[in-house]
């Protein structure tokens, strides 16, 4: 069975900094692309970061400069580094993986970042 569990979700202040952790079990870790998403009040849910099993990085514009995606395989763990957190970053954020053999998605239950201006 499947599970993605994220945390470190919480009330920051604008300006402050948070750690996103995703720890994934019945997954094989290497063959997943590892993503986190943020899915904000009436709008749907948008990539913010992700990462290949070949340790490519991809991230929104909001998201560069400011956020580091990066995965610990003996840890089965995907972690999303957020500094410089803004009022528009607030959302509940989900981590994916999807399996490049089975060519499915796996989500989480979420975590909520709200951040205060």
């Amino acid at each position: 069975q499947v599970q993605l569990v994220e945390s470190g979700g919480g009330l920051v202040q604008a300006g402050g900094s948070l750690r996103l952790s995703c720890l994934a079990s019945g997954i094989i870790f290497w063959q997943n692309t590892l993503g986190w998403y943020r899915q904000a009040p009436g709008k749907q849910r948008e990539l913010v970061a992700e990462i290949t099993r070949d340790n490519f990085i991809n991230y929104a514009e909001s998201a560069k400069g400011r956020f580091t995606i990066s995965r610990d395989s003996a840890k089965n763990t995907v972690y999303l580094r957020m500094n410089s957190l803004k009022p528009e970053d607030t959302g509940v954020y989900y981590c994916k993986a999807h399996n490049h053999y089975t060519d499915l998605d796996y989500w989480g239950q979420g975590t909520q970042v709200t951040v205060s201006s």
